[in-house]
């Protein structure tokens, strides 16, 4: 509970961020320092969540306990360090696995992010077309406010026009949220399974102590990645099979598999932001064209018939 209230006052660092955090401390165990200590000498160079780890280490706390406390990226990494730890695997080695999968992760991440960037902005940007043509109509003279305010089917073009902007604003929001990529880290699961079976452990019992670290009941739960971004377990399941019918280490079979995870939550990504283009012209023309005549051409024609019929 310590570790949850003082990591409350800190920003959730990005997988790149942990990645570079994570790698340090795997040298630093490399070199021989015991992991308490490890942390200790990062939170002396002014990392925030080293301090908070080694601040909850202090307490009593375990390492990979006060890591997931964390949050964000770290519950993983909290997983896998105990997972290394009840199989005896090298940490070290593992961490640095660790490091390039957050890495790989973030990268793939931020391409989507810079995919759907502009479709994104292009949404935006046309959103305000309605009030450019309310305003467009009071620069060129027309009585738009007036017709829009006075005069009952201009209020009702107004009633309308507004409702079908926030639609618009609304659907366009659900899109773009949909096409964005899911939590966690893609592939952690065959990765962790591989620390596991790193240590000389069993299929069984490496099972059974993944299952326990990232899904055991207490303060902190070690929330893995979303089902699209990971190997189907009948997917690890033959790959273990094929491990064990070529005779070829399980582990390496389980980081490709962990990679090609990564590859396709890339591709899936890209894919996303591809059809978001062509999705999103669905709103703007059911939602915000028609709020652009309701608002900007309607209030004009109707200005225009007011002041003819008053001089006839």
């Amino acid at each position: 509970m310590r570790g949850k209230s003082r990591s409350a006052h800190l920003p959730e660092p990005d997988a790149a961020t942990a990645a570079d955090t994570v790698l340090r401390v795997a040298v630093l165990l490399q070199a021989g320092i015991a992991p308490s200590r490890a942390w200790a000498h990062l939170a002396a160079t002014g990392d925030a969540v080293a301090a908070a780890v080694h601040a909850d280490v202090g307490q009593g706390a375990s390492v990979p306990h006060a890591i997931a406390a964390r949050g964000g990226s770290w519950r993983e990494i909290g997983a896998a360090w105990r997972v290394a730890e009840a199989v005896g695997a090298p940490l070290a080695e593992n961490l640095r696995g660790i490091a390039a999968a957050l890495r790989d992760a973030q990268e793939s991440a931020d391409e989507i992010r810079v995919a759907l960037a502009e479709p994104a902005g292009t949404t935006r940007l046309m959103g305000w077309l309605p009030l450019v043509a309310v305003l467009l109509g009071g620069a060129l003279g027309f009585d738009t406010f007036l017709v829009l305010l006075r005069n009952p089917l201009g209020f009702a073009c107004l009633i309308a026009g507004i409702a079908l902007v926030i639609a618009a604003r609304r659907w366009s929001g659900a899109l773009v949220r949909s096409a964005r990529p899911g939590p966690g880290i893609p592939g952690m699961r065959a990765e962790l399974l591989a620390i596991g079976l790193s240590g000389g452990v069993s299929i069984d019992r490496a099972k059974r102590i993944v299952a326990e670290s990232t899904g055991e009941s207490g303060a902190v739960t070690y929330a893995t990645e979303s089902a699209e971004s990971e190997p189907p377990p009948d997917e690890i399941d033959a790959t273990l099979t094929l491990s064990r019918s070529a005779g070829v280490p399980a582990v390496e079979l389980l980081r490709a598999a962990a990679s090609l995870a990564r590859h396709r939550a890339r591709t899936d990504g890209r894919l996303r932001a591809a059809r978001l283009s062509s999705r999103l012209l669905l709103p703007l023309g059911v939602c915000t064209l028609p709020a652009f005549l309701l608002l900007g051409v309607a209030p004009m024609l109707l200005s225009v018939i007011s002041s003819t019929s008053v001089r006839l």
